[in-house]
């Protein structure tokens, strides 16, 4: 009945592993695009780049949105050095310490593609005396190039130059434990979810009470993914994205979080109540959290200025922004939730 997880986890491992930092999105839009072709759904462009697959629902006077978003945190190459590396502005916020260290692919404007490594300035302990202590920030952290390149002529006679995309090699890796290790599972993970979840009820025949939309967003880690295109008809609107874990958090890597309240305010209560509701009803094991420093598609939605019941869901994502891991029972966890909820009715306003 359910979507098949290990088909979920395969989806996750194709997408993290297509570079996608906000702003460079296309291939991985075209991927998933490829992906929906032969499902029952009609598929459109919006002019930020996103996706958006609609199921037509016995209902087409009220409708559903769902979105989860494929852009990812990145960098941008700020300035072509002297000594022939690159210093870097970032996309999405994160910690440069998390990063040091990382594998890297510059996008360049003519389509070549080098690899790199994100590293400290002052790297070797056997040459700078503050390599231990040195701040990990923007002007510290650079990009050592894999090719011999001694000074900026030289790095920009490959083609490298300001504004250049860069991304960092995911290094997905699933344990035979079940856990599912790599960068970008946010929001990869929740797309991959809405993607077989969009599968299996086509090919289970599934006739939806509403006309659904899932949003497939790709600017979300900048803060505007999911704020257009909300046909009018809309009233409930559901973000697919990580729980994030840590000290005070209840949320885990083996259930499926839902929030309560994020740096936007309190997500709707009637419709928490009723993912509540419908998690106990199907035997779904969920945990109810607060995420102080974050903030979703809906969150950008509501802020926006759409007059919608809005809600998130998703995964629990360990280390969130850094290098994170799942748990396979907290992808199926999510599956079941959204399998149930797309099938029931809307919440009562």
């Amino acid at each position: 009945m359910y979507p098949k997880t290990s088909e979920t986890i395969s989806l996750i491992q194709k997408l993290v592993s297509i570079p996608s930092p906000s702003g460079y999105t296309e291939e991985v839009i075209a991927f998933v695009e490829r992906y929906l072709e032969s499902a029952p759904v009609t598929l459109t462009r919006n002019r930020k780049g996103g996706l958006i697959a609609t199921l037509k629902g016995e209902n087409d006077e009220k409708h559903r949105m769902l979105t989860a978003h494929v852009d990812t945190l990145g960098a941008m190459v700020k300035e072509v050095k002297g000594n022939g590396r690159l210093k870097l502005s970032m996309i999405g916020g994160f910690n440069w310490s998390s990063v040091e260290g990382e594998y890297c692919s510059i996008h360049t404007s003519t389509g070549k593609t080098f690899t790199g490594t994100i590293l400290m300035h002052q790297t070797s302990v056997h040459v700078y005396k503050d390599a231990r202590e040195a701040k990990r920030d923007e002007n510290n952290i650079e990009v050592r190039i894999d090719e011999q390149v001694l000074n900026a002529e030289e790095t920009r006679e490959l083609g490298i130059e300001v504004g250049d995309f860069v991304s960092f090699d995911p290094r997905v890796q699933v344990t035979n434990s079940g856990y599912i290790k790599s960068r970008h599972l946010d929001d990869k993970a929740s797309v991959a979810i809405l993607l077989n979840l969009i599968k299996t009820l086509s090919e289970q025949n599934v006739s939806l009470p509403y006309t659904t939309h899932f949003l497939i967003s790709n600017n979300e880690e900048i803060g505007y993914g999911g704020n257009s295109n909300i046909p009018e008809e809309t009233v409930e609107y559901l973000a697919v994205d990580m729980g994030a874990l840590g000290d005070g958090q209840s949320s885990d890597e083996y259930t499926v979080s839902i929030c309560a309240k994020d740096s936007g305010g309190p997500y709707h209560f009637g419709l928490r109540q009723k993912l509540i509701q419908l998690a106990k009803d199907n035997d779904v094991q969920f945990k109810v959290d607060i995420y102080p420093y974050y903030g979703s598609d809906a969150t950008a939605a509501i802020r926006a200025g759409h007059d919608i019941v809005h809600g998130l869901i998703g995964p629990g994502i360990e280390a969130s922004h850094a290098f994170e891991r799942t748990h396979r029972s907290s992808i199926e966890q999510t599956e079941k939730l959204l399998y149930h909820y797309l099938q029931s009715n809307l919440v009562s306003i």
